[in-house]
């Protein structure tokens, strides 16, 4: 084996390899030889068949094969004799090789970078407590309340308004022709719940039992149903009844029902699971501060292949958001290049801390247990009710998944090893205070330079559908 350095910048390096013909020869024999024990050619005894033979009628059969064995064992000896540690596979191209002759191959590699991680111990950071108070459980009960009130119907004969309630029966039409899906009897619609298309709902207010309406309205351009994406219809509504809402009583018989002694015990539940929610809110603020020093006090370059790849998925998702109609309304605007560079420096920042939680994590023996794997696989699967068993089955049986299971859970042990070593100060705020300091984190630091190209959907925009049957 032959090889030369053709290349030497920064992390990447190219290697020119040759195969001596002899060798590839060499190794197709020593094949040859495994296999002939298992080969039967009359007139010899199995074993027996001269290698001579044997290489007229099966070295060709052999050689991709071996050409394979020899590229792979002469790229990582010269990976381990110059010392070289890859961040991502080798790149390979063979640029010359015929049956009898050399092979001659050029190897593109990309190395990880050498760095010291910092002294974690001098890093300072404000870890923020929420405290829950009346307010924030006297709220979570009504919102709590809303889910469980009734309607009923109106006693004195009005007209309906936002936040009413009207039983409908309704044909949808598109150019004079019913569509499918486009009808109900009986439906019982909320006005201004924002759960039809953009329209429907408005023309509904006003309305009194007996009358008839015809609605107009457009489908969203990025309506689900390409059939209907974007094009104009007409609603024939009846109005059959007139309801409105009752507000549930917030007492012990409301406790009851969901399974309690009584509200005081209703409340103690609620304190308790909000406390983690905030808690959760705190742990995330305190992350990114860390992440951004993190940041900040290391410098070393990345591996361009990574982010590339890196990049990739962000601008991926970031053409998804677009198609669907949620990008964020700050990047709609902006124009494609100056977008991508940013995402890149998005990509980069992502790529370094990775690589740098990763080599903390390896050189502290931080691992994920058995134990932690399960219960982050008990919590995804728990997120798809009526689904558990298959979305077990799934990860179990894909180790790419599994491994992005592993991701979140090993970061974040390696997050906390390093918040051990800083010195963290609490200072206990009011919940709405914490909040503020999120957004203002968020919309001030290098965090917020992490933001999803998509805009998050709202529980009402996620609710939108067109009038169907339920």
């Amino acid at each position: 084996m032959q090889v030369t350095e053709t290349k030497n910048e920064g992390l990447s390096r190219e290697f020119a390899i040759t195969i001596l013909a002899k060798d590839i020869a060499d190794r197709v024999d020593a094949k040859l030889e495994q296999m002939k024990g298992n080969i039967q050619i009359p007139g010899f005894r199995p074993g027996k068949v001269p290698l001579s033979l044997l290489r007229k009628r099966y070295s060709k059969a052999v050689l991709g094969e071996v050409l394979e064995s020899a590229v792979s064992e002469s790229s990582q000896k010269t990976l381990e004799d110059n010392g070289l540690k890859p961040a991502v596979q080798p790149k390979i191209e063979v640029t010359s090789f015929d049956e009898g002759t050399d092979l001659e191959y050029k190897m593109s590699v990309e190395l990880m970078p050498d760095f010291e991680p910092m002294d974690f111990s001098t890093l300072s950071l404000e870890r923020l407590k929420g405290k829950v108070g009346d307010k924030e459980i006297d709220e979570a009960i009504e919102r709590m309340s809303k889910d469980f009130r009734k309607s009923e119907p109106v006693a004195r004969a009005r007209k309906s308004k936002a936040g009413d309630v009207l039983v409908i029966d309704f044909v949808g039409k598109i150019d004079g022709e019913a569509f499918e899906g486009g009808s109900a009897e009986g439906h019982h619609l909320e006005l201004g719940a924002g759960r039809f298309i953009p329209g429907f709902e408005d023309q509904l207010v006003g309305a009194k039992p007996g009358e008839h309406v015809a609605v107009e309205a457009i489908f969203p351009e990025a309506y689900p149903s390409a059939e209907l994406a974007g094009k104009p219809a007409v609603f024939d509504v009846d109005v059959k009844e007139l309801r409105e809402y009752v507000d549930t009583p917030v007492d012990d018989e409301f406790a009851k029902s969901m399974g309690l002694e009584n509200i005081g015990q209703l409340r103690e539940q609620i304190s308790g699971r909000l406390d983690q929610e905030y808690a959760q809110v705190a742990r995330t603020r305190l992350k990114r501060q860390l992440l951004d020093k993190l940041n900040d006090a290391h410098t070393f370059d990345v591996p361009p292949g990574m982010v590339d790849g890196e990049f990739d998925a962000i601008w991926q998702q970031f053409e998804q958001a677009k198609e669907q109609g949620t990008l964020d309304e700050e990047d709609a605007g902006r124009e494609e290049d100056d977008l991508k560079e940013e995402y890149r420096s998005i990509a980069e920042r992502r790529v370094r801390l990775g690589l740098l939680l990763s080599e903390v994590g390896r050189m502290n023996d931080i691992q994920v247990g058995q134990e932690e794997l399960n219960r982050a696989l008990i919590q995804e699967a728990q997120r798809h009710p009526g689904q558990e068993r298959e979305v077990f089955e799934a990860y179990q049986n894909n180790p790419e998944a599994m491994a992005s299971l592993r991701a979140p859970v090993y970061e974040d042990k390696v997050i906390d090893f390093i918040l051990e070593m800083a010195k963290v100060d609490d200072r206990e705020v009011t919940i709405d205070e914490l909040m503020k300091a999120l957004e203002s984190d968020q919309e001030e630091g290098e965090s917020a330079k992490e933001k999803k190209p998509a805009k998050r959907s709202t529980k009402k925009t996620a609710a939108k559908k067109a009038p169907a049957k339920t």
